[in-house]
C-alpha cells in the first residue's frame, strides 16, 4: 500500500531535476507555452523537453491543452503556482555575479513587478498589499482576510466583478510569500481579479514575453489616487 510519504517523495522527485524545475518556474507567468517554446527556454532538445513535460503532466503539476496541431502546457492550477512560489521563497537570494547587462536588466524587472501565476508579485505586489492593509482593506490579523471595506473597494472604485471573486472553490484571499521581497503579497481570487483588472485598465503591462510587468503612467497615477502609493516605489 502506497503511503503519503511515498506520494510526497514522488512529488519532490518531479522538481528534483533542474530542467523540470526551470520549466515549472517559467510557467509561473500563467500562460500556456508550446513544447518548442519550453525547450528553447530550458536550452534542451525538443525530445528532452517532451520527456520532462510528460513526467510533469503525469505527476499533475502541468495541464495540457491542444489547439489544432499544436500542444500547449501550463501549470495545472493556482495551487501548483502557490506551491512553487512558496518553495522559491525559502531559497537564499542568488549570489552569483551577473553575467551580462541583459541578465541584470531582466532580474531587476522581475524584482520590480511580475506575475505570480495570475496575481501580482515583486515590489509592485507587496506595495499594493501593504497599502491595502494600511487602509484596512485587508486584515492581516484575522487570517489575512478581505474586510467589508476591501470588498466594497474592489467591486466599487476598481470595478472588479463580485461574481468572479466567488467563482470556484479558490480562497477569496491568500497570503503568498514573495521570493524577492521576502514579504507577503496578495494571492487568491482577489489577487487574481485585481491583477486582471489592472491589466484591463492598462495600469500594468507585460514587459516582453516573460513574467515581468511594468506600471504605466496611467497606472502610477491611479494607484497613487486609490491607494496612496508613492510612484517612486514602483520604479
Amino acid at each position: 500500500m502506497r503511503t503519503r510519504g511515498a506520494d510526497l517523495a514522488g512529488l519532490a522527485a518531479l522538481l528534483a531535476d533542474p530542467t523540470r524545475a526551470e520549466i515549472c518556474l517559467v510557467l509561473l507567468d500563467g500562460r500556456a507555452w508550446t513544447a518548442g517554446e519550453v525547450a528553447r527556454h530550458a536550452g534542451v532538445a525538443a525530445s528532452t523537453a517532451t520527456e520532462h513535460l510528460n513526467r510533469l503532466l503525469a505527476g499533475g503539476l502541468l495541464a495540457e491543452r491542444r489547439q489544432g496541431r499544436h500542444r500547449y502546457v501550463q501549470l495545472a492550477d493556482a495551487r501548483v503556482a502557490e506551491l512553487l512560489e512558496a518553495m522559491t521563497g525559502h531559497l537564499e537570494p542568488p549570489r552569483q555575479p551577473v553575467s551580462s547587462l541583459r541578465v541584470a536588466t531582466a532580474t531587476a524587472a522581475l524584482a520590480r513587478g511580475r506575475t505570480c501565476y495570475d496575481h501580482l508579485a515583486g515590489r509592485l505586489g507587496v506595495a499594493i498589499t501593504d497599502a491595502m492593509i494600511v487602509r484596512e482593506l485587508l486584515d492581516p490579523e484575522s487570517g489575512f482576510a478581505l474586510t467589508d471595506s476591501g470588498l466594497a473597494w474592489l467591486t466599487g472604485p476598481l470595478g472588479v466583478d463580485e461574481a468572479a471573486l466567488r467563482k470556484g472553490r479558490r480562497p477569496l484571499v491568500k497570503p503568498c510569500l514573495d521570493w524577492t521581497e521576502r514579504r507577503t503579497h496578495l494571492g487568491g481570487a482577489a489577487g487574481a481579479q485585481l491583477c486582471r483588472r489592472l491589466g484591463d485598465l492598462e495600469w500594468v503591462r507585460r514587459s516582453g514575453t516573460g513574467r515581468a510587468v511594468r506600471v504605466t503612467a496611467r497606472g502610477a497615477a491611479g494607484l497613487t489616487d486609490l491607494l496612496g502609493i508613492d510612484p517612486a516605489v514602483l520604479d
